[in-house]
C-alpha cells in the first residue's frame, strides 16, 4: 500500500500544494488521494492544478453537473475512490438519492450500448459526423 502523507510530514513544497487544496475547498480535510501523491510531488502538483482548473473555475457546466460527469467516468473506469469521493461532492452540491439513481441509470445503458456498437463495428452514420 502507497505511504500516505500527513501534513506535518510533508515538505515545504507538498505543504504548499495541500495548504492550496484546503484554501480551495474551504477545509482542512487533505484527502488520501492527495496523500498518496504527495509521494511524488510533481504529480501531486500537476494533478492538483489540473482538477482545480478543471472542477472549480467557473464555466457553463455548473459544479453539480461536473460532478455527475465525473461520478459516470469513474463509474466506467471501477475507481471506487473517486466513485466514492466524487458522490459525496455530488451530494453536497445538491444530488438526491433519485438523481443518483437515474445518472447510474444512463452510466449503465450508456456502457451497454457502447460496447454492443463497438461489438458489431457499427458505422457512425453520416448526419451524426460533424
Amino acid at each position: 500500500m502507497t505511504q500516505l502523507i500527513e501534513y506535518e510530514d510533508s515538505s515545504d513544497e507538498v505543504r504548499a500544494v495541500y495548504d492550496d487544496i484546503r484554501a480551495t475547498r474551504k477545509t482542512d480535510e487533505i484527502n488520501n488521494f492527495w496523500k498518496a501523491l504527495a509521494n511524488h510531488p510533481p504529480t501531486l502538483q500537476r494533478t492538483w492544478q489540473t482538477v482545480r482548473e478543471v472542477m472549480t473555475i467557473p464555466g457553463e457546466i455548473d459544479p453539480l453537473m461536473r460532478e455527475l460527469i465525473y461520478i459516470a467516468v469513474s463509474v466506467t473506469n471501477g475507481c471506487e475512490y473517486c466513485i466514492a469521493s466524487h458522490t459525496s461532492a455530488a451530494y453536497a452540491k445538491g444530488m438526491s438519492d433519485n438523481m443518483f439513481g437515474e445518472l447510474m441509470a444512463i452510466v449503465a445503458t450508456a456502457n451497454t450500448t457502447n460496447r454492443l456498437a463497438n461489438g458489431y463495428q457499427i458505422p457512425v452514420d453520416e448526419q451524426f459526423k460533424t
